[in-house]
């Protein structure tokens, strides 16, 4: 079976993780994905593929005999999908020898524009998957999940000689807690890729150190015919809090640049909430940033009155350069299997977080391999039949290389 014909199977299961849940998984329905892979990696023969009860899969390919004492490789994908928009009821378009123009997603009134994803030129004459624009697709990261699943079945089927190989899928790293419960030890590698993001080809390394902040705001209502001096209007100090951050928002930068995204902003007249994210793969460019949200609340606070205005900044992740930079062999390999199967590697950095920089920081090392999609997170989310089968070939190369370490 070939890698999109699994992924089409996997994105009708609706894993839309939730943000708001206290519970892990954050969504139970993670688990009817999780289940039906544990069935398909014991056809593949995975003897001991199990979900534990935190939705967390686990699989182990035992060494090729001679092989016991080399690198043991692991492979990880996430099961759930982001709450940005649906992921329930996909249905799926296929698109034969794409015309490398402007794609209509079905009757949604939405189309994938190409001077919006340039490189859809590149695309023409492929296969191309999408949505009909009602829901996202799914292929981040169903798509990663599917090319871990076809590379086994190969290395299976043509009796690649190779070192342990682990297996492992986990819910909620579209919520940045998918790592968190990730057994480690049980998982038994040396080292790790996760297949999740973006084209075939693309090496990721470096990803923003991120937190989230939080500013809840106490005003006082009273009637607004005697207000005068009484009166402190939550939802205005929002606003002002607002105005004295820079404008470095995900609109505005790129590369390496940092940014204040405001998220969410509920209020009334009495209580208003801020809820921003913080990023910047500069270490102390970042720890800047969360200094200067603290000094705003000072600012705030000694003008409005102390305890009007209350912030919460909870760390999130960090760039998992450092732990990556000792084990560049990562790279190195990542390169060589790229180039292997007639693709020149592009390297760069995530402008996000990902399962492998909390992993890296368990002790995993675990740079990410792109999976041939792109647009995620959104109704233009798409990928292409023959980008899936190369990150193929690029598991299967990397399996190959590390059974020579």
């Amino acid at each position: 079976m070939r890698a999109y014909e699994r992924m089409l199977n996997y994105v009708k299961v609706w894993t839309t993780s939730d943000s708001s849940s206290e519970s892990v998984p954050s969504t139970s329905r993670q688990f009817d994905l999780a289940k039906l892979l544990v069935e398909e990696l014991k056809e593949l023969g995975i003897e001991d593929a199990h979900v534990d009860d935190k939705c967390y899969v686990y699989g182990t390919l035992p060494a090729t005999k001679g092989y016991e004492d080399k690198s043991k490789l692991g492979f990880i994908a996430h099961l759930d999908t982001s709450e940005d928009i649906s992921g329930q009821n996909v249905k799926p378009q296929i698109i034969e020898n794409y015309d490398g123009e402007d794609i209509v997603l079905g009757d949604s009134g939405r189309v994938i524009r190409t001077s919006d994803f340039p490189h859809l030129k590149n695309f023409k004459g492929r296969t191309l998957i999408t949505t009909d624009g009602t829901t996202l697709l799914g292929a981040d990261d169903k798509a990663g999940i599917a090319e871990i699943m076809t590379a086994i079945e190969r290395i299976q089927s043509e009796n690649i000689p190779h070192g342990k190989i682990s297996i492992g899928f986990n819910p909620d790293e579209e919520i940045g807690t998918g790592a968190h419960n990730f057994d480690v030890e049980k998982f038994g590698a040396d080292f790790a890729y996760t297949l999740d993001g973006w084209l075939e080809g693309h090496i990721e390394f470096e990803n923003f150190n991120a937190s989230s902040a939080i500013f809840e705001i106490k005003g006082i209502n009273v009637h607004p015919g005697s207000a005068k001096d009484i009166m402190v209007n939550s939802q205005l100090i929002g606003m002002e809090i607002n105005s004295m951050l820079p404008t470095e928002t995900p609109a505005t930068t790129e590369g390496y640049e940092g940014f204040y995204h405001l998220m969410e902003i509920t209020g009334s007249v009495e209580n208003t909430k801020l809820v921003y994210i913080v990023r910047d793969h500069d270490a102390d460019k970042f720890d800047a940033r969360n200094e200067f949200l603290k000094n705003i609340e000072k600012t705030m606070n000694e003008k409005y009155g102390e305890g009007v205005v209350t912030l919460t900044i909870k760390q999130q992740y960090r760039n998992m350069k450092e732990k990556i930079e000792p084990c560049m062999h990562l790279i190195d390999n990542a390169k060589k299997a790229i180039r292997a199967v007639g693709i020149e590697p592009e390297v760069g950095a995530i402008r996000g977080g990902t399962d492998g920089a909390q992993l890296s920081f368990k002790g995993l090392p675990c740079p990410n391999i792109g999976t041939g999609g792109a647009a995620y997170h959104g109704a233009c989310e798409h990928i292409s039949v023959e980008g899936m089968d190369k990150v193929v070939d690029i598991a299967v190369e990397l399996v190959k290389i590390y059974a020579q370490m």
